[in-house]
């Protein structure tokens, strides 16, 4: 199953609407892309975060092709899967301590339900999901923030400790030093209900300025 393409349509001429200096930016970079993942589970997501962590995407995605292997012969594992797997092999495969300590938890609070199932999970808000997502070893409130806007869908989310997003606000509204989360979330207040957008334009912006240099 492919990822799905929502539709950006109405998100992206609010935006264009509400904020002039983001406008520019939407008629240089062009329709939001983003794609929306479905067929992943929110274990199985949040299990990708972690492993992917402070890593390159080749290293990564090479080590978590290890771990699938490991756990459930190249499928994607469920949370028992990984609680029946042994320290050693998961070691093997390239986790590092404190990664299998950070999955083996997050297992763990999936099985006893801290973590929610998809069911559960579209009931709760945005500020409910990341206070039960936090709980879990290794997961911070930019990883929950991804899972919100990057397999859930959530059209309002503002990552504002986002490296990237906060880059882009500087170059797209020529400001003198990066925002701060107060001045970011002043600058992406017209963008409501369209926040998660409008974030993923300031990661085009980042991108369209690493390309002219």
């Amino acid at each position: 199953m492919s990822p799905r393409q929502p539709d950006f349509t109405e998100a992206v001429k609010h935006l264009k609407r509400a904020d002039p200096k983001l406008a520019v930016l939407i008629e240089r970079v062009g329709p939001c892309t983003r794609v929306i993942p479905h067929h992943f589970s929110i274990f199985y997501s949040l299990m990708r975060s972690i492993t992917y962590q402070q890593l390159a995407g080749k290293a990564a995605s090479t080590i978590f092709g290890r771990v699938e292997m490991a756990c459930a012969g190249g499928k994607r594992p469920t949370p028992a899967q990984v609680m029946a797997t042994s320290d050693e092999a998961l070691r093997a495969a390239g986790l590092s301590r404190n990664k299998l300590a950070a999955i083996r938890d997050l297992a763990a609070k999936t099985l006893d339900g801290t973590v929610p199932d998809l069911k559960t999970i579209h009931r709760l808000s945005d500020e409910e999901v990341i206070e039960r997502l936090i709980e879990v070893r290794g997961i911070g409130r930019w990883t929950a923030e991804m899972l919100l806007m990057f397999r859930l869908g959530r059209p309002d989310v503002l990552p504002c400790d986002d490296y990237g997003v906060r880059k882009g606000a500087q170059l797209t509204y020529k400001l003198r030093k990066l925002p701060d989360k107060k001045r970011l979330t002043k600058l992406a207040e017209p963008w409501r209900p369209y926040r998660s957008v409008g974030s993923w334009y300031m990661w085009r912006a980042l991108d369209i300025k690493t390309v002219e240099d």
